[in-house]
């Protein structure tokens, strides 16, 4: 499936797109944010596309612009999630993209297709300390703050503290529908 903002297609990834993916995931401002480490090489990033991007609900961020992808955005299932009928929405993009609203604009695609496309309840988002830029995109989506707690970052071996919060199918359908 494809999904289409005014700037932005987002689309599943491919393996081609490892030279992309590879050019904005080895920053070490964008991965360790997210609870990832920073890719080593492009095969690197090959084999992230193929095992872990490439799953369901899982897209690139493409500029129409350019036709590259610059970042990732997805639906998943975690622990954070209990019921068939929610997800969590996970997100990061290119060091060179920040500030230019596109994680919010790809968002919003995303929330939409979460609760018509999909019919989910519930979508949860969570953003870990010192991770602000995150936390506003979140603020700037309408999340409700729900709570905070110390987790195992298994990709990184390290403990953290994960803020979490809820969008619902009504707050959505208050801001958006």
């Amino acid at each position: 499936m494809t999904l289409e903002t005014e700037r932005l297609i987002l689309r599943p990834w491919e393996e081609e797109d490892a030279e992309e993916c590879y050019r904005y995931a080895r920053d070490p401002r964008v991965g360790p944010a997210a609870g990832w480490p920073v890719h080593q090489s492009a095969e690197e990033s090959r084999r992230v596309i193929r095992d872990v991007l490439m799953g369901p609900e899982i897209y690139a961020i493409v500029l129409k612009e350019t036709g590259k992808p610059v970042g990732s955005i997805g639906l998943h299932r975690n622990d954070q999630v209990s019921g068939d009928d929610e997800m969590e929405l996970g997100y990061w993009i290119g060091v060179p993209y920040w500030g230019q609203g596109l994680v919010p604009e790809a968002a919003r695609e995303m929330l939409r297709h979460a609760f018509l496309d999909l019919g989910l309840n519930r979508v949860w988002c969570a953003y870990f300390d010192g991770n602000e830029k995150s936390k506003r995109v979140q603020e700037k989506l309408g999340f409700r703050y729900q709570r905070t707690e110390n987790i195992s970052v298994q990709q990184l071996g390290e403990m953290r503290r994960d803020h979490v919060s809820l969008m619902t199918r009504e707050d959505w359908e208050r801001m958006y529908g």
